[in-house]
């Protein structure tokens, strides 16, 4: 059985062949196989447009990713100075570590007094 990763890759793979087969049937055998039942147009016609639709696609994609890294590049924060970064890394090295406090040993908490006793001491005071 196949992971589902698998199962994704297996359907890029038969998609993406498919695709090419059929572009290049399209290009090659155009008037051949496809204008006899399918006329579109000119053989040179579907071939320029078989060219230029991809082309056009790759220049756009291309450009947004230029737009992307220019988007990044102008809303990244410029990081800090390499001398900053040295200088410290070098004060950490030169101070000393403070020792931490001894701990302080455990007081067990007084248990409240019991209820009985207050009532018995105020009997008394009346």
């Amino acid at each position: 059985m196949v992971s589902k990763d698998q199962a994704i890759g297996g359907a890029i793979l038969l998609v993406c062949v498919v695709v090419a087969v059929v572009y290049l049937v399209a290009l090659f055998g155009y008037e051949q196989l496809i204008q006899p039942w399918l006329n579109i147009g000119s053989v040179a016609d579907v071939r320029f447009w078989l060219i230029a639709v991809p082309v056009f696609v790759a220049f756009v994609a291309i450009l947004f990713i230029g737009a992307w890294i220019g988007w990044t590049m102008a809303t990244t924060p410029p990081p800090k100075p390499i001398e900053e970064i040295t200088t410290e890394i070098e004060e950490k090295k030169e101070e000393p570590k403070p020792e931490a406090p001894a701990p302080e040993p455990f007081k067990a908490p007084e248990p409240p007094a019991p209820p009985a006793a207050e009532e018995k001491t105020s009997k008394k005071k009346k």
